[in-house]
């Protein structure tokens, strides 16, 4: 579909609905910006534009030419307009976009479905290669698939095959996620469902809570309560009404009590919903696609967000409020912050003693053990206080033990009595409901007798310190499982125990109801209730054992690469920040276990600088408490740290703390040690990084020969070493000793690494820059299209390298004279920067700058002024007015002005550059003699 058609089409829909006020909008923007392309001498064409409210049918025709004359197939603002009132006003004509497949010179068009570039040999233009890279000729085995776009957008020019791999057409409704199963003997629970319903009917979103008195509103609904009361199961019942009744398009079940669930329960929807701009690279990136997507669509939606923990963590992640959407969720928190914004809370109790009764009715004679019901039934469902959770357990118990209800309550009311002492001391079952703990230990009593005799209790206690929301089953396979369950089962310690012996406790465990095994649950098969693990880990006599027992078990399922399985990795880091939580001090008894440094380092490696950032200033504490400030993992920590803070942009914060870890190392380890050597290496990084040039270069040229004459020229911390002097002799203008290094940092990398290491890519990266400011423009392009390539493959698109490496190909782009694709790949790279990296990130602000600077090349100042003057504003924060760098961006607006024509405003800002520049430099310095030469040259001009 042309540009013209693009338009076209979209106002005719945009015409045709005068229901929508986001419609409407869109509409009449678009045909404002249309009708200021054409001007006042173009009267004609401006008639024709308004010709399609009056006369629908005729003035397509009259218009596509008036388009096409005025060079609306490049006006990008015009275009994206189009594209969102399209989208908006017909989402499945936006879906018919099909790319127009050229031949040797490339395609241009709009994409409904990741577009893959099948590498073969390039046939370019001109001499220079594929902007995207190239395998050697003849290979047809060796693809790489580059997602560019989806639904409306973008354009591309391209130099090698083009294919589209349009997705397999969703099959509505979609359920994404894994509600649990509803309990044998579900109990409608009417009056609560009426209340939901009623809230529903209103337009409001719901939060099922507990006793608390709120007022109606809109927004979304919390059903809150206290544990063990059917929150979850109420929610799972409307999800399946959902689905079955095909009352919503798309159901959406996100366990929500931490970010990274709620972060991979929306990717997975936005894959299995085909929302644009998802392609499974990010999760981080497809998970903000949903939520984008949720804010315009007309399809019909459900999101359960289930048993909140924190309302900062879904703080970010609340769905939006729209009617054709609810968001349902679930929590035992009173917290005035998750009824704000419009939410709507319902309570939800115990079951009514009819309720009661009925669920135990209804349970045993559906397992065909009627018989076991008698006129104690009553009474035994008064007795646990009417609590879900605890008839459900004791239901498991009768059925498997053939107990009837009058016997079932004398051996409950036995317990109950004798709670106190067969509790550890300090233990308080009524902090979560004495029934619970009454009805677990009964049926902990009676699986620990059941083959495989003795290990149930031990089995409990290791899951009750796991994720409630999953973890996998392959973890009962471990050594570390097997040999606990080997030295705590019950009926004595030492019997060995196989893989398949904890399995079979596992499913015995889920026999009793006391926790629950789906196979084909993944990474998330095995799950408890949050109140049955509170209530085992009351009744653990050592919980430091099972703390332990199950971080061996963590480590030993961890891939040796994070990219391996991302259900799994994300499954792993959850259940450790969940165990690290409820095991507290127990896992630093010796010195800090592996697991807790390993899940951090994976949320570095996958760039969640955010969550890295907060788990590291967690864990330094931690470290700095419990082992004092100079024992080596505390300082390992603030390494890490510091590094996280280094990765998120907050690099004040990264040199404070490695400045005091130089002077510790130095004072502990010594000068000469390869961790001093490493902290100062990385000192020197967050320096230039602040842009403090001098400082880098002289630690750098110090750090290298010591690390060459301590460690030898191959050893990892020189070759890192190697590369950042390498890259400040290239920002301090000495290119060829730069490439001289990074010509050998490069073929060492490969012999020793791999051409696929990370340390290679990085080599590879730096001496593409250097080329590229020594003026070997084709030399840099070569390189770094490749590293594209295998950034793209190795560490998926939105990676922080991969966008590093995208912004030194659209620099030498830039270079090469190849405006329009490095305009192309900048627009791009600001969008992705300000998402993943935040608007503050200095390599956003590299981003802006770049295109900024693009746009200047392509004589197109108007478009580069906002992003020019957003640049002066970050460089004032980031390195203060008085910065010399500061003023050669105020000068570059300044410049930027004067191109666009706005003669007086460029004057202005330039003198402002000469005071500033008088007074930091002084009168005759070069600098201020040459923009005080400008500024006399604009104002004879003017």
């Amino acid at each position: 579909m042309s540009a013209v058609e693009v338009i076209t089409v979209a106002l005719a829909a945009g015409v045709k609905d005068t229901t929508s006020t986001a419609v409407r909008d869109a509409y009449a923007g678009l045909k404002g910006l249309l009708k200021r392309r054409f001007g006042d001498a173009d009267a004609a064409a401006v008639q024709a534009l308004d010709a399609d409210e009056t006369e629908p049918g005729t003035w397509q025709a009259r218009i596509g030419d008036a388009l096409t004359e005025c060079g609306v197939v490049d006006d990008e603002q015009i275009l994206t307009a189009a594209r969102r009132l399209l989208a908006l006003a017909d989402p499945e004509k936006a879906k018919t976009f099909r790319i127009n497949v050229g031949n040797s010179h490339g395609a241009v068009g709009e994409f409904n479905a990741p577009v893959t570039f099948n590498q073969g040999p390039p046939v370019p233009p001109s001499s220079t290669g594929s902007p995207l890279g190239q395998t050697a000729a003849g290979d047809t085995t060796s693809q790489s698939a580059l997602t560019i776009g989806a639904a409306y957008g973008p354009v591309g020019v391209f130099y090698a095959p083009v294919t589209m791999h349009t997705r397999s057409p969703v099959t509505w409704p979609v359920l994404v996620g894994r509600p649990p199963a509803l309990a044998s003997a579900f109990q409608p629970r009417h009056g609560v469902r009426k209340q939901v319903l009623a809230a529903r009917g209103h337009g409001a979103d719901v939060i099922l809570t507990q006793h608390t008195e709120r007022r109606d509103s809109w927004g979304t609904q919390v059903l809150a309560g206290g544990g063990g009361v059917g929150k979850s199961q109420l929610a799972a019942w409307f999800a399946g009404q959902a689905v079955q009744e095909r009352t919503a398009d798309l159901v959406v079940w996100v366990n929500a009590n931490s970010p990274d669930q709620i972060i991979t329960g929306y990717a997975r929807a936005a894959m299995k919903a085909g929302v644009p701009g998802a392609d499974g690279a990010d999760m981080a990136a497809d998970a903000a696609a949903l939520l984008e997507w949720l804010h315009t669509t007309e399809r019909s939606w459900l999101v359960v967000l289930d048993d909140i923990i924190d309302p900062a963590d879904v703080a970010d992640w609340w769905p939006p409020h729209r009617r054709a959407g609810w968001t349902l969720a679930t929590t035992r928190l009173q917290d005035a912050t998750l009824i704000s914004s419009g939410r709507q809370q319902i309570d939800v109790d115990v079951y009514t003693p009819d309720e009661a009764l009925t669920y135990l009715t209804d349970r045993l004679t559906g397992a065909r053990h009627g018989h076991l019901l008698d006129d104690q039934a009553a009474d035994l469902a008064t007795a646990v206080g009417h609590l879900p959770l605890a008839l459900s357990h004791a239901a498991a118990y009768m059925i498997n033990q053939q107990e009837g209800c009058t016997a079932y309550l004398a051996r409950y009311t036995a317990g109950d009595e004798r709670l106190a002492e067969l509790m550890p001391g300090g233990a308080d079952p009524d902090a979560y409901g004495r029934p619970v703990a009454v009805t677990l230990l009964l049926a902990l009593d009676a699986a620990d007798t059941t083959e495989p005799a003795g290990l149930a209790r031990a089995a409990l206690a290791v899951a009750a310190v796991c994720d409630p929301a999953g973890h996998p089953d392959t973890l009962w396979a471990t050594t570390p499982v097997t040999d606990y369950l080997a030295a705590h089962r019950a009926d004595g310690p030492n019997t060995p125990v196989t893989a398949g012996q904890a399995r079979k406790t596992l499913r015995l465990l889920h026999r009793y109801g006391l926790l629950t095994h789906t196979p084909a649950d993944g990474a998330r098969a095995v799950r408890i209730h949050a109140l049955t693990a509170r209530a085992t880990r009351e009744t653990t006599d050592n919980p430091a054992a099972a703390a332990h027992t199950t971080a061996d078990a963590l480590l030993a399922l961890w891939p040796n690469s994070d990219s391996a399985n991302n259900d799994l990795i994300a499954a792993l880091r959850e259940n450790t920040i969940i165990l690290a939580d409820i095991a507290g001090d127990l896992l630093w008894q010796s010195d800090g276990h592996p697991l807790l440094y390993r899940t951090g380092a994976s949320l570095f490696h996958a760039g969640l600088h955010t969550s890295a950032v907060t788990y590291w200033q967690r864990l330094a504490a931690q470290a700095d408490r419990m082992l004092g400030k100079e024992h080596l993992n505390t300082l390992t920590a603030r390494a890490n740290l510091a590094a996280s803070y280094w990765q998120a942009g907050r690099t004040g914060e990264a040199i404070a703390v490695e400045e005091q870890l130089v002077a510790d190392f130095e004072r502990l380890l010594g000068n000469e040690h390869p961790t001093t050597l490493t902290a100062r290496a990385n000192l020197a990084a967050s320096y230039w990084q602040a842009g403090r040039s001098d400082e880098t270069l002289a630690i750098y040229e110090q750090v290298v020969p010591d690390c060459e004459r301590l460690l030898g020229k191959d050893h990892p911390i020189t070759t890192g070493a190697r590369s950042g002097l390498a890259t400040s002799y290239r920002q301090a203008g000495r290119t060829g000793e730069a490439i001289a290094i990074e010509e050998q940092l490069v073929a060492d990398s490969e012999r020793l690494l791999g051409k696929d290491h990370p340390n290679t890519l990085a080599a590879q990266r730096g001496l593409a820059a250097s080329y590229q400011h020594a003026g070997r423009t084709d030399e840099a392009i070569a390189l770094q299209e490749q590293a594209i390539t295998d950034y793209e493959r190795l560490l998926g698109k939105d990676h922080p390298n991969t966008l590093a490496a995208w912004s030194g190909l659209a620099t030498s782009y830039r270079q090469a004279g190849r405006t329009g694709e490095a305009i192309a790949i900048e627009e791009q790279l600001v969008a992705d920067s300000e998402r993943l990296l935040g608007k503050d990130h200095p390599n956003t602000v590299a981003a802006r700058r770049g295109l900024a600077t693009s746009y200047q090349h392509a004589r197109r100042p108007g478009k580069a002024i906002p992003f020019q003057e957003q640049v002066v504003v970050d460089f004032t924060r980031m390195f203060g007015a008085n910065d010399l760098r500061t003023q050669a961006v105020q000068a570059d607006l300044a410049v930027l002005h004067w191109q666009a024509g706005l003669t007086a405003d460029a004057i202005t800002l330039l003198e402002r550059v000469v005071v500033d520049r008088v007074r930091l430099l002084g009168d005759e310095h070069p600098d201020t003699v040459a923009v005080a030469g400008m500024l006399r040259r604009w104002r004879a001009e003017s």
